[in-house]
């Protein structure tokens, strides 16, 4: 080791190695000593004794190393408000002192002949001076921040640089900047979980590990440029298809959260919706940007998935915010496909056109009216308040929207729900490396499948919890009708304000509710109850805890420690070809500084609350079972 001159200790201890003192270490020995009013404030002298005894030093004790040494002599001098100054340091031995003129500690430590391990051979514990006075501890550097909260980063990856400061101020009593929080939290994130490059290098070996103990399952990842720089990864596991495929509505939503980790980056869904009206993952990407370009490679991979998987390809609905990149890939992939758009998305697009409240919640009546009489009269409600309306419908067409006139089954979805659940996701691992921040969507998927399966197999009804409850008011509701039998299949039901048709085999009525919900209607309830039947029968398949126990029949298979994958950068492609290439990190670095974008805030997700209108008086705020009007 090199020979140093006495000068203060700064050297930086490896973020891997023996974690620091516990937060709780004293931190003054000199309890009577008066300090500045900005100084922080010791414990009382029993729990300064008791610390003082654990953190003494003795002729004779052993390190494994000299970096050990270094660490533990920091930690102490951190401890009890002194610094210390190397004099010696070469391969055989660890001399310092106290850096206080007139002082007399001083400790020599020395290497043990033949062994790797060093041994103090004389100590001067005594201490004259009254110590470090004020916040500032030259002890206190990168590596040692990072040690001190490598426990905490650990369990809380969110652990912000601020809520260090604060933390290591108040349980150790000494100051670090904003930078060395930072860049401590960033050596200990490294030492846990590995460099963000890193992470990108294991990809084709993830990739493969997930198609070896997820047979059936879909990963894969490309890299562009000479220097193979990342562009997308996709993954989809077998047990998510398979329960889209036999057990889930033909609806999909998609969206995608902006990752503020390193290199950014952005996360790419596609869900579909259970039995139960639950949120199912079906594919997750990560890419570079969001582009047109990377949309089209989503969609055509998600074409893929389903042609290998199902013998025929579903009339898919899709719910999205239709930006043209979207459009246009399911326009090419999926050209049979209704694409509609995220209510939210509208809602909020005419908010901020009109800014009118009362027009507002007309636009929400419109948006459910289920007839096309229903929604004219609404927007001619609209019209009388403001003309430009009429323009700003013209723009977003009715047909990609309104229940009345949009031709795909939603099954009274109409917003992108999941895009709460990804945020919270993503939230949870985007400061982590890919493959870890893929690990931990992955354990969230677990955990939502092994939850909902439980709830699924305690189940005793036919129908999901949720769908009971619509037959269940459906029935209540039928008890104010007067039915009418046509035949053997139609009927007629008559209420004070107008007269539906019902088809029973068809499973049609004239209010439409029953086709665009998939389950009957009042109509279609008063007409079965007539007759007979079990309303609950009527339901579509998708709303069976039959149905819901399938989705999530499969299982998502553990990934094995990334010490068994073999060398990093090499793996099998989809089809089994050995693939030899190293990942790098793709060119979207994020730029310094605080972003200027405003956080994504949960609260701002939240549609506005539907306004029910009455089925018989068609007023707002109360619904046709609690109306007050004469039959």
């Amino acid at each position: 080791m090199m020979q140093m001159s006495e000068q203060s200790l700064s050297i930086e201890s490896n973020a891997n190695a023996d974690a620091s003192l516990p937060l709780s270490a004293v931190p003054n020995a000199n309890a009577d000593v008066a300090l500045p009013v900005d100084v922080y404030t010791p414990v009382s002298s029993t729990d300064a004794s008791v610390s003082l005894e654990n953190q003494a030093l003795a002729v004779g004790q052993e390190f494994s190393d000299v970096d050990t040494c270094r660490r533990t002599l920091k930690d102490i001098a951190i401890a009890l408000h002194f610094e210390i100054r190397i004099v010696k340091s070469d391969r055989s031995r660890f001399i310092a002192k106290c850096s206080r003129d007139g002082c007399p500690w001083r400790v020599h430590v020395a290497k043990l002949p033949g062994l790797p391990t060093f041994t103090i051979r004389t100590l001067q514990s005594e201490h004259t001076c009254e110590g470090v006075q004020n916040l500032h501890r030259q002890q206190a550097s990168v590596g040692w921040v990072a040690r001190s909260v490598e426990a905490r980063i650990r369990d809380n990856p969110q652990y912000k640089p601020k809520e260090i400061l604060q933390d290591i101020r108040d349980q150790h009593g000494i100051a670090v900047s904003y930078m060395q929080a930072w860049r401590g939290k960033e050596r200990s994130m490294a030492a846990l979980h590995g460099t963000y490059e890193e992470g990108f290098k294991l990809l084709p070996a993830y990739c493969e590990q997930i198609r070896k103990t997820n047979p059936g399952s879909i990963a894969s990842v490309v890299a562009i440029g000479q220097e193979n720089s990342f562009q997308r990864l996709f993954v989809a596991y077998r047990a998510a298809i398979y329960g889209f495929v036999h057990a889930c509505r033909p609806l999909l939503e998609l969206d995608r959260v902006h990752l503020k980790g390193k290199y950014i980056g952005t996360l790419l869904c596609a869900a579909a919706v259970d039995a139960d009206d639950h949120l199912f993952p079906l594919a997750i990407a990560v890419v570079d940007v969001e582009s047109n370009e990377n949309w089209m490679w989503f969609v055509s991979e998600l074409r893929k998935l389903l042609g290998v998987n199902t013998d025929s390809m579903p009339r898919l609905t899709i719910l999205s915010e239709r930006t043209p990149g979207l459009v246009e890939a399911f326009e090419t992939h999926f050209p049979n496909a209704f694409h509609g758009f995220c209510l939210r998305f509208i809602s909020e697009n005419f908010r901020d056109t009109f800014k009118n409240s009362k027009l507002v919640n007309i636009f929400w009546s419109a948006a459910y009216a289920l007839t096309t009489t229903e929604f004219e009269s609404k927007i001619s409600e609209m019209v009388q308040i403001s003309q430009e309306v009429l323009p700003w419908l013209h723009y977003f067409n009715p047909q990609l929207w309104a229940v009345a006139y949009f031709e795909g089954v939603r099954y009274s979805h109409f917003t992108l729900n999941f895009t709460e659940l990804l945020y919270s996701w993503a939230l949870e691992c985007h400061e982590l490396p890919i493959v870890q921040m893929m690990e931990h969507i992955r354990h969230q998927m677990t955990s939502w499948f092994n939850q909902h399966l439980n709830v699924a197999m305690q189940l005793t009804s036919i129908l999901v919890p949720s769908a009971e409850k619509r037959i269940s008011e459906a029935i209540s509701d039928a008890r104010c009708y007067k039915v009418l039998r046509a035949n053997e299949v139609e009927f007629e039901i008559v209420s004070s304000e107008r007269t539906n048709i019902v088809d029973i085999r068809s499973r049609i009525c004239s209010c439409r509710r029953w086709q665009l919900y998939g389950l009957p209607c009042a109509h279609g309830a008063a007409a079965l109850i007539s007759c007979g039947q079990n309303a609950h029968l009527f339901a579509e398949t998708c709303f069976t805890v039959h149905s819901y126990r399938e989705t999530y029949s499969q299982m998502i298979h553990p990934i094995p420690d990334k010490r068994l994958w073999g060398e990093p950068g090499k793996g099998t492609d989809g089809g089994g070809a050995q693939v030899d290439v190293t990942i790098r990190p793709p060119k979207t670095r994020r730029p310094p500084g605080r972003p200027k974008k405003k956080v994504l805030r949960l609260e701002s997700l939240k549609r506005p609350k539907r306004v029910v209108q009455c089925g018989r008086c068609h007023m707002l705020g109360h619904s046709q079972k609690k109306c007050t009007l004469a039959m």
